[in-house]
């Protein structure tokens, strides 16, 4: 081995290594008849790895890989979706930059365009889940445009459409006017903005007076239908059924009651306007109004008067017509948050268009159905309860979007306007014969394929031997902004197809925050590339950190927990340089022969308990923490020192342990840490097989009883370091281990017991104080109160080990 450790060509090397191997291939070192089968979010074909990515990626690598060891038939299946309207973002701007568009060389030349770039430069970021160590099976890597899911994706549509729950209506939408498409919820940014709260008067048609209604878009009045308030709101209760008229088109419609409406904001009453709002689209549809729309496709005006301007021009027009007739009360400033195109920022307009729909009750029901009964499991509790609230208050579901990239929707409408809905392509009218038929333009939401994921990528609807194999899998790992549009959809899908659901646990890991509290954006410069702290640390300093910190649903981004982790590394990387140098043509074997190591051999069972224990519950971050203390703290610093004097006298038992010990501490690390324990475990003696392949250590309870041996010795340390002071050990073995460790003749000055005690008397009265009181007990955080209570007895045990 090196003297120095260098993550990056390790990591490099081993990356290539597993890869060309196979050991990433389903069923490597499988040894019985069990499988374990992760569903992974297939990343965006033109996205790159971030640091949520980068945190998902470590923790399905880490129950891959633990579970490859245990023997299990193992399938992490890699691929992208398509990403529709990114991906024709990217080529759109590459044809404008030209001097052309899409709508000049037309749908054809387009799509073979698009191909065309994602061949020389999408698919970037698998490269860099290979950096961060990702055993995924590359070579079953799937794309969601692939010819045979392209028959999935249309086989889906087919069944749903058959089943009679495909259907078309005008609708509200996120409509993009940049893109000229309806976008999913998840494709909407909500960005602060500052407008201007204009205060204008309804005058009553039946007498004097009126209502005063509250409005950032006055350009939307023009389609207004009725003005709302509250049925509890005692100021509007006579106006309730009386008739206001609209400003400027002086149009009459009625005041109406509505439990929607917000009675603390604005006045209290707002304008109704079904065709710009989605609250009022809904209002308007229970009280039976008429849907208006003075907004078009592009997001400029196309009401008579004002055709071709723009919502400011047109808010502009209108507030100076109302003003000149004394109907505007005031105007004020107002920031609110608006919703945005993720991809252009162009404001997103609400707007209703003719679409493509998915009826939910009949998919949602089996689905809830699976939650409730824990069939399927959200991990935390507080995403359960989120996923099965959000399938029982799921919409239809709008499935088409106005592109040309993607599965372009299998209708065709035939000259006499029969619909026909088939797979593959019809050659006439399924109700008339007509073979004039159209296909319908637009595509199915990206989403639409990728709730197809755990199972098109097996080959349904085929029946193949690894949809058999692998379906349905055990766990699925993504973040909680797509637990409805995802994760819901892959259950429904899964069952209404295969009668099955796709996987038994859903963990929604921590999001990560940028350090000072916000999101990570690359816009708002908050972004971290998790490619610079693995350049920096390495993929496995990277994998540690990000780990290290996933206690919770938003945690900050902490480089110290990566630098920690490659100060570990390093340690680890150390101490095995130690113990290989003085074991030269050793075979590795447990012959325990002192008392560290019995207690080594005690502490890495109990780790390894531990860490199956949380590795089970989905807890990543105890897990990292146990790994760390065990190798750090427990290996490195205690048991390596303490063996030091027995390895350079050539003791064979010692020897013949350290190397054992060694091997079962890298098998326990390797799947938080892959490359450097691959890495040192190729210098072990006699090695047949990668580490990646090996066993899972085995349960070995021969000295689980010396799992605290140390103890005495570790206080006693802690107080000599802090004092100065040398206190009295029990044994023999409690006093060489103690020597060899703490080295306590390198120490100048004798330590103060008398100051010690004192100190020590004080402490053990603050922390008693702390928790005797009950409101310290009950308000403080449980981790908090715990780890006063352990200090407490950590105090005690320091104060009798001085003696009375």
């Amino acid at each position: 081995m090196e003297s120095l450790y260098d993550p990056s060509a390790v990591e490099r090397r081993w990356q290539e290594a597993w890869e060309s191997d196979g050991l990433y291939a389903a069923g490597a070192g499988r040894r019985r008849d069990e499988s374990f089968v992760i569903c992974v979010p297939p990343p965006n074909v033109t996205g790159e790895l971030h640091m949520g990515h980068a945190l998902n990626g470590s923790i399905q690598d880490v129950l891959i890989r633990w579970h490859r060891m245990r023997g299990f038939d193992t399938l992490w299946q890699p691929g992208y979706d398509h990403a529709g309207i990114s991906t024709q973002n990217v080529v759109e701007k590459q044809l404008i930059a030209e001097g052309t568009s899409r709508q000049e060389i037309g749908r054809d030349a387009f799509l073979e365009r698009t191909w065309s770039w994602l061949e020389t430069t999408g698919r970037t970021i698998m490269g860099q889940y290979r950096r961060l160590g990702a055993s995924l099976d590359y070579s079953r890597e799937r794309f969601t445009m692939d010819e045979a899911y392209v028959e999935a994706v249309m086989t889906f549509f087919v069944r749903l459409w058959d089943a009679g729950w495909i259907y078309r209506a005008n609708r509200i939408v996120n409509w993009c006017p940049y893109h000229l498409t309806a976008i999913s919820d998840l494709e909407v940014e909500h960005v602060e903005m500052d407008d201007t709260l204009s205060f204008v008067r309804y005058p009553f048609v039946d007498g004097e007076g009126g209502i005063a209604v509250a409005t950032v878009r006055p350009a939307t009045m023009l389609a207004d239908v009725a003005v709302a308030v509250h049925p509890d709101d005692p100021r509007y209760r006579d106006a309730i059924g009386r008739e206001v008229v609209v400003p400027v088109v002086e149009r009459r419609v009625p005041v109406i009651a509505d439990a929607r409406v917000d009675p603390e904001f604005g006045t209290g009453a707002v304008k109704v306007t079904p065709g710009h709002d989605p609250m009022d689209f809904d209002i308007g549809r229970d009280h039976g109004l008429e849907t208006l729309t003075v907004i078009g496709l592009d997001g400029r005006m196309i009401a008579e008067g004002f055709e071709g301007l723009d919502q400011k021009e047109a808010d502009a027009r209108v507030i100076a017509w109302a003003d000149e007739r004394g109907l505007v009360q005031k105007r004020e400033p107002y920031r609110h948050s608006v919703g945005t195109c993720e991809r252009c920022h162009s404001r997103i307009e609400p707007l209703v268009s003719p679409q493509w729909w998915c009826a939910m009750e009949g998919l949602a029901a089996p689905a809830l159905e699976a939650l409730r009964e824990r069939r399927v499991r959200f991990h935390p509790e507080s995403q359960h309860r989120f996923a099965n609230e959000s399938l029982e208050q799921a919409p239809d579901w709008c499935v088409s979007r106005q592109l040309w990239w993607g599965h372009q929707i299998p209708i065709w409408t035939c000259a006499d306007g029969h619909l026909t809905c088939a797979w593959p392509p019809p050659d006439a009218c399924a109700e008339c014969g007509n073979r004039e038929l159209e296909r319908d333009p637009d595509v199915l939401d990206t989403w639409f394929s990728s709730a197809l994921w755990p199972f098109a990528t097996l080959g349904w609807p085929a029946a193949t031997p690894e949809l058999d194999r692998y379906y349905p899998g055990n766990v699925n790992s993504t973040a909680r902004e797509i637990i409805r549009l995802w994760e819901n959809r892959m259950i429904f899908s899964g069952l209404f197809n295969l009668g099955e659901i796709p996987f038994t646990d859903v963990i929604i890991h921590s999001t990560v925050l940028a350090a000072d509290g916000r999101r990570m954006s690359k816009s708002l410069g908050t972004g971290v590339d998790p490619m610079q702290p693995i350049e920096a640390h390495g993929a496995d300093a990277t994998r540690y950190g990000l780990l290290k910190i996933s206690s919770t649903q938003d945690v900050r981004y902490a480089v110290g927990a990566i630098e920690e982790g490659r100060k570990l590394a390093n340690k680890l990387w150390n101490v095995a340089r130690l113990i290989l140098q003085q074991t030269e043509g050793v075979t590795p074997e447990r012959r325990p022969a002192s008392l560290e190591e019995r207690w080594i051999l005690a502490r890495l069972e109990s780790a390894r308990r531990m860490v199956e224990e949380a590795w089970v519950g989905f807890d990543f971050a105890a897990a990292t923490g146990a790994l760390y203390h065990l190798t750090f703290d427990d290996f490195c610093d205690w048991y390596a020192e303490a063996i030091k004097p027995r390895l350079y006298d050539g003791d064979e038992d010692c020897r013949a342990t350290a190397l054992a010990a060694l091997e079962t501490l890298l098998s326990l690390l390797h799947p938080l840490m892959p490359h450097v324990t691959e890495e040192i475990w190729s210098h072990l003696p006699s090695r047949d097989t990668r580490l990646i392949v090996s066993p899972w250590p085995e349960p070995d309870a021969a000295d689980a009883g010396e799992a605290e041996a140390l103890d005495r010795v570790k206080e006693a340390a802690q107080v000599f370091r802090r004092s100065g002071v040398q206190v009295e050990l029990g044994s023999d073995e409690e006093r060489r281990i103690f020597a060899a460790v703490v080295r306590p003749e390198r120490r100048q000055a004798a330590g103060d017991v008398e100051a010690e005690r004192t100190r020590l008397v004080k402490e053990i009265a603050r922390a008693e104080g702390m928790l005797a009181n009950e409101r310290f007990v009950a308000n403080a955080p449980a981790d908090v109160v715990e780890a006063e209570r352990a200090k407490l007895e950590r105090y005690r045990r320091e104060l009798d080990l001085l003696g009375p």
